[in-house]
């Protein structure tokens, strides 16, 4: 006969459910944030395509009378990304759980801690991607934060002027406080990221250390996309994993026999991304001149 109050793994079900929730919903809550309503499911090892846009302009010096030349935009492919599957697996000791004093601080917290860093490389995705040196992105400049909010902000209106749609900014904090000073400001939280909604003009600041100080990061809504292959169906009932009606991640927590551990299984494939190079625009934050005496 069990021991009372024996912890089973079938008492772990309700985490990863939890676990599956937690990282559903704060995705969801980041793209809400930012606007972003497109979510796009696709099957894992589909190619997701990035455009640029190339420029041929003719020369603007045409005689009286004469035919003006064309100038050409065209919407080339700039980089073909994979939609792979991202899997992680994290295994907890017999002793761990023991001197650790119980399942709640050996595996549900640390899963907590495994949550954070897979939320960190989702969130890494893009800012490596939006923050990547590339020539075909927009540029722009200004003295100071505010101008070179309303310089980015400029462009952006050029670049989406057709689009009723969101702005987004990423800020590094530092930018950010050293702007305001003793002023205070609330931020809110979604996805482990610090936001503010409708600051100088943008619709949503997102603030990241991930953006260089003295550097800025805007696009819009329209811009950004999120493209996931589903782990329900099949593939969860095969690997007997928790997911939801989403199927953005799967979890699954077992108990190893052979080693005596409590395995944590997540697997999701995603690529939160922004689809057009030149409708991202990386402005610098110059310094105020100093007025001479």
């Amino acid at each position: 006969m069990a021991e009372n109050n024996l912890t089973v793994t079938t008492d772990l079900v309700p985490q990863s459910i939890d676990f599956v929730e937690q990282f559903s919903e704060g995705i969801g809550t980041l793209l809400q944030v930012m606007g972003v309503t497109r979510m796009k499911p696709l099957t894992a090892g589909s190619q997701v395509k990035v455009y640029k846009s190339e420029v041929t302009k003719a020369d603007g010096k045409v005689a009286e009378g004469e035919v003006i030349p064309l100038s050409k935009v065209t919407r080339k492919l700039a980089n073909t990304l994979t939609l792979d599957f991202k899997k992680y697996r994290k295994a907890t000791t017999a002793e761990a759980i023991q001197s650790a004093g119980g399942m709640q601080p050996a595996v549900i917290d640390t899963d907590n801690k495994l949550l954070r860093a897979v939320q960190k490389d989702v969130k890494g995705e893009l800012f490596d991607f939006i923050t990547k040196t590339d020539s075909n992105k927009t540029t722009a400049t200004g003295e100071g934060l505010q101008k070179a909010l309303a310089n980015a902000l400029g462009q952006l209106a050029v670049k989406w002027e057709d689009y009723d749609t969101q702005t987004i900014v990423f800020l590094n904090p530092l930018d950010l406080y050293e702007y305001l000073g003793d002023k205070q400001m609330t931020t809110e939280t979604a996805f482990g990221l610090q936001y503010l909604k409708n600051f100088m003009g943008f619709n949503t600041t997102i603030l990241t250390s991930a953006v260089k100080q003295g550097t800025l990061v805007a696009t819009v809504a329209d811009n950004i996309n999120y493209y996931y292959a589903a782990i329900s169906g099949a593939l969860g009932s095969a690997f007997d994993l928790t997911t939801d009606e989403t199927g953005l991640i799967g979890v699954a927590h077992t108990a190893n026999y052979e080693n005596l551990t409590a395995e944590t299984v997540i697997v999701l494939a995603n690529l939160l991304i922004a689809e057009r190079l030149d409708g991202i625009v990386t402005a610098t934050i110059t310094k105020p001149a100093v007025a001479s005496k």
